[in-house]
């Protein structure tokens, strides 16, 4: 694919990357002799597998969102139990041999999962991390009950064979369950009554480590510190008739995994998402019939896509709704070919939904393309956000990702608090939109000027929309924002259970993948509409009525200062030139077309160049000290909000 190509508002792209950089310069690199640096990303140790001599040091910096450790697989060595973003674990390594590891969290010590290997010396690594024994495609006949063969989910998952069936009765299970042999049917009797309970103290529900083809159907799973369903390292996995309600992190959750099926399932009260498929590509995989809703957000994909559908589904009352979107925390940026088709997405402005700060910082829109790359959305009916509808915009981490090919068509968009279509700045290449009904978009004309056929003018983003973001980052590092406790959102009602759940034979998730007949699925109708938030009052794009502080003052400044700054220097060259005697009028009327007709460089190439009479204490003040104090204020602004 091509890279970006930046529209004619690339100087904000310039000065922005000139505030990182002052903002990043202080960060460096490691410069220490015989110190092998190691990634600790969501879910996975970057890389697994380092071969250092003996006395030789491994570092472990951890980066990504969720809680990670490092424990030695005989348990001889660890890091603390808990480890955030940022925090770093090192030990020196001084026999030659192999030392295997895990993350308690998300993989298992015998190599399933999250786990990895320090190869010290000439010692030989070994074999596959992670392998165990291959997933099988026809179920075995075998059905472990529970409690009636064995008392507990985690004893029936121990002693199952591939192509086994775990069936539970009804009843509540307090147990954490990790799976590792591939090829497991697990379902409860019924969906509403077979209860998976982490008691607010275990991590996870159901988490399938490394184990391909695993099935999880008809259960519920609540109040567990991190995710109710949980496949990690995966290829095949399949979520039927699942409820996962009121948990710390994901409520419905593949990570690194491919050839995957979610459906006819619920998720609520999740404090990231309420269903997450990551880093993967191509993802093979479908989302589909199901309902996402008093979480952080509805649906959140870092780093993911490639054969990636979220269609049919509904998501509601989250902070914010479709959220596809590109990190360094994860591996393989950007996230790029998702397809959201056919969704209901209605008032994901919840200010009492589960949440933390990263998710409070998209608060109030129906679906954010953030730094993805051919994105496709087309047919949702997107109702009720009190910020936009559809928002395209930028996502920065380490690394600044601009969203390009974003695809926006035939969408249905209405009562958005700013407008139902935005794209932020700056833009990539390719960006277009047809065909939506909507009554209001940011920049305005956005639909007439890119259009995905025909002609389409170099139209930039509007950065008031990139400036509120910015304000909502702020707000969500100082700690005061609103949000509401995951360990008390409302309690779901009863969901519809798996047919013939008793009867049904196991069936393994081996080749689950079946990409949808995109063209049977129409735009969602409601027989009632949704209370609209009210329009909001804005002042040059940004919203003076609702929003905090930071995000008035952060996109006022960013929206009108550059513009100040062009106007004076733009001033102060005509005024100089007008008053030149030292030069013919071709030459005065050349600069003034210069300046007039390149933005910002057109005017700095002549107060550098052009022989200005103005002082040149003056030049420098003006030009360099109006950058510099643009560049300091967004560069605190980003250090306080925590994103550098």
């Amino acid at each position: 694919m091509p890279g970006p190509t930046l529209n004619h508002h690339w100087w904000v792209v310039a000065l922005a990357a000139g505030g990182l950089a002052l903002a990043l310069g202080a960060c460096g690199t490691d410069g220490e002799g015989g110190l092998v640096p190691l990634r600790v990303v969501d879910d996975e140790y970057s890389p697994a597998v380092v071969r250092i001599p003996a006395g030789g040091t491994v570092r472990w910096t951890f980066g990504g969102t969720n809680t990670h450790n490092v424990i030695a697989a005989d348990f001889s060595w660890r890091s603390a139990e808990v480890a955030g973003r940022g925090d770093t674990f090192e030990r020196t390594f001084d026999a030659p041999g192999v030392y295997r590891y895990f993350c308690s969290f998300h993989g298992t010590p015998d190599g399933g999962g999250m786990s990895g290997m320090v190869v010290v010396g000439d010692a030989t690594p070994l074999p596959d991390i992670g392998a165990g024994p291959p997933p099988v495609r026809e179920p075995s006949g075998v059905t472990i009950a529970v409690p009636e063969d064995v008392a507990t989910i985690q004893e029936a998952v121990d002693r199952a064979a591939p192509g086994d069936l775990i069936l539970i009765s009804p009843g509540v299970y307090r147990e954490s369950v990790v799976v590792t042999t591939p090829s497991l049917t697990i379902r409860g009797l019924d969906r509403n009554t077979t209860i998976l309970d982490g008691g607010f103290d275990l991590v996870h529900g159901i988490q399938v480590v490394g184990a391909d083809g695993v099935a999880i159907e008809n259960l519920t799973a609540r109040n567990y510190t991190l995710n109710g369903f949980y496949w990690t390292g995966v290829t095949g996995y399949r979520g039927s008739y699942l409820t996962a309600y009121n948990v710390g992190d994901y409520g419905i959750y593949a990570f690194a995994a491919v050839d995957g099926l979610l459906e006819h399932s619920y998720a609520s009260g999740a404090v990231d998402a309420a269903f997450y498929i990551g880093q993967c590509h191509p993802c093979r995989a479908v989302v589909r019939d199901v309902i996402g809703e008093n979480s952080g957000l509805g649906y959140s994909g870092t780093n993911a896509g490639g054969d990636l559908y979220i269609i049919e589904s509904i998501f509601r009352n989250n902070m914010s709704g479709i959220v596809p979107n590109s990190l360094d925390s994860e591996l393989n940026p950007p996230a790029r070919d998702n397809t959201i088709v056919g969704n209901l997405i209605l008032s994901n402005s919840n200010p009492a939904a589960a949440g933390a700060g990263t998710e409070y910082t998209t608060f109030g829109n129906g679906i954010i393309l953030a730094g993805t790359v051919n994105d496709r959305v087309e047919r949702n009916l997107i109702l009720g956000h009190a910020r936009y509808g559809i928002l395209v915009t930028v996502n920065l981490d380490d690394h600044f990702f601009i969203t390009r090919a974003a695809h926006v068509t035939d969408n249905v968009v209405a009562g958005s608090g700013i407008a139902d279509l935005a794209l932020s700045g700056p833009t990539g290449a390719e960006n277009c939109f047809e065909g939506n009904r909507f009554r209001t978009s940011a920049p305005p004309g956005l639909q007439v000027f890119l259009p995905c056929s025909g002609f389409r003018l170099p139209f930039g983003g509007e950065y008031a929309a990139t400036f509120l973001s910015l304000g909502y980052v702020v707000q969500a590092g100082t700690g005061d924002f609103p949000h509401g406790d995951w360990q008390t959102q409302p309690i779901p009602a009863p969901q519809p259970v798996m047919p013939d759940a008793a009867t049904a034979p196991a069936a393994p998730a081996v080749d689950v993948f079946i990409a949808p007949d995109l063209e049977a699925v129409a735009v969602p109708t409601l027989e009632s509409l949704p209370s609209y938030p009210r329009q909001e009052v804005l002042v040059n794009g940004i919203p003076v009525s609702s929003p905090g502080a930071w995000q008035i003052v952060l996109g006022l400044w960013g929206y009108l200062l550059p513009v100040a700054l062009l106007a004076t220097w733009i001033a102060l060259a005509v005024g100089d030139l007008s008053k030149r005697d030292d030069v013919s009028r071709r030459t005065i009327l050349v600069w003034m077309a210069v300046v007039f007709a390149v933005p910002f460089l057109g005017v700095i190439a002549y107060h550098a160049l052009g022989r200005s009479r103005l002082p040149r204490w003056v030049r420098i003040a003006v030009v360099g000290g109006g950058t510099a104090v643009w560049l300091a204020v967004l560069a605190v602004s980003l250090l306080v909000g925590g994103v550098v």
